[in-house]
């Protein structure tokens, strides 16, 4: 399967086609199931994975067998209950295989390893702005390979390779964007990074993969449908319903930071002009207040105080009535706001926002929370998508192609 069929793939739904399976994919698709039920409890037996999933004990004996040779997963003991012989505890093998996420952002490259766990074992990070396709791959070529033996794995246990990038990256206007930077407009990173990556190369939005990520991984594991802000150099969005993202009719769904700002005066001025990183250095640097990153500001600097909360209000004011509408239309379980915002102003954002739409007195009003994986939430999410594509269950595993008359 190529890169691109494999990111079509992942959009497929069961309830909008008339697509059916066969045994080898329904087996395929209850191991998933099996896995993925041991990777959200942590430890498990073959019973309760029986009371789960609804599968019999026979088959839950076969799989876990299968995925035990494999290397995927491994006994760890046994529970002693009330009567009888203690029950054997499964988990996951960790290590067993890994995945690579990488995330291209205007203002950031992130490299990581996240284990079968969901966990990250290791990262590079490295902060440049507007960095070209060449700038790219140099980075990867330059830290993969110590990457890899920070988490003491060979190639052979690296599944694939997930990259999270914004759309339009070449073709949005930002403040500081060379000229040249249009070179990643309707440029192909499988082919960029083939030469230097030996695995399957699979690519989405950074959003959207923020938001698959948490899903698997964060806060989204006990929520059927959730709506993901990601507060990056630009503004984006996910959305997940009955734990499957949506992408759209365009691929194009959740495009938060494009909305019209209608609390705004500039004509034309969309959301992101104000609820972004980008926006928020723009007020910093109006102040004639230096900051490279966020992270670095001292918020109990009076100055730069008065400067973020004016911004706090401004995003605010701009993120409420786009809230108000997800909400009335969607009414998900949960929204969730994460990227790489410093904690402290995601947490007083939350706090104006949930203010400010408790006071509309709305029909549905979904509590806000912060993203668990928030920095690092679009390469994690990223390094989930291998994961998805081989290991974990989806709607896309049970459907059989089918053919033209």
């Amino acid at each position: 399967m190529t890169s691109e069929q494999a990111n079509e793939g992942r959009g497929a739904r069961l309830a909008v086609t008339l697509s059916g399976t066969n045994l080898a994919r329904a087996s395929d698709y209850n191991q998933r199931v099996i896995l993925q039920a041991i990777r959200i409890n942590g430890e498990t037996s073959r019973a309760e994975l029986s009371r789960t999933t609804g599968l019999t004990a026979p088959t839950i004996a076969n799989i876990t067998r299968r995925l035990m040779d494999a290397g995927l997963v491994k006994e760890v003991g046994r529970l002693q209950g009330p009567r009888g012989q203690p029950a054997i505890r499964l988990k996951v093998e960790p290590l067993g295989c890994i995945a690579i996420g990488l995330n291209i952002d205007r203002d950031h490259l992130t490299l990581l390893a996240l284990d079968l766990a969901g966990d990250v074992c290791a990262r590079r990070v490295r902060d440049v702005a507007f960095a070209l396709p060449d700038d790219v791959v140099r980075f990867v070529r330059e830290a993969l390979d110590s990457l890899l033996a920070e988490v003491g794995v060979g190639r052979d246990r690296v599944l694939g390779m997930g990259v999270a990038i914004p759309d339009d990256l070449g073709e949005i206007t930002l403040p500081g964007r060379p000229a040249q930077y249009d070179l990643w407009a309707n440029l192909s990173i499988p082919e960029l990074l083939a030469p230097i990556v030996p695995w399957p190369i699979l690519v989405d939005n950074d959003a959207a993969a923020a938001a698959i990520g948490e899903a698997h991984s964060g806060t989204g594991l006990t929520l059927p449908s959730f709506f993901y802000i990601l507060i990056s150099s630009g503004l984006g969005g996910g959305l997940m319903i009955d734990r499957h993202y949506v992408e759209g009719a365009n691929r194009r769904s959740a495009e938060l930071g494009l909305l019209p700002d209608v609390t705004s005066a500039t004509p034309g001025a969309v959301v992101q002009d104000v609820v972004s990183l980008s926006a928020l250095a723009q007020y910093l640097a109006k102040a004639g207040i230096a900051c490279n990153e966020p992270a670095d500001l001292c918020f109990a600097d009076a100055e730069v105080k008065a400067v973020v909360d004016r911004w706090l209000d401004d995003a605010t004011r701009a993120l409420t009535p786009p809230l108000v509408n997800v909400n009335g239309l969607i009414d998900p379980h949960a929204i969730i706001l994460g990227g790489r915002l410093p904690g402290e102003l995601m947490e007083a954002l939350i706090a104006r926002l949930q203010q400010a739409l408790a006071s509309m007195r709305l029909p549905t009003n979904a509590p806000i929370y912060r993203a668990k994986m928030a920095q690092d939430g679009p390469a994690i999410g990223a390094a989930i998508l291998p994961f998805l594509d081989r290991l974990l269950p989806s709607d896309a595993t049970l459907m059989q192609a089918g053919r033209s008359s």
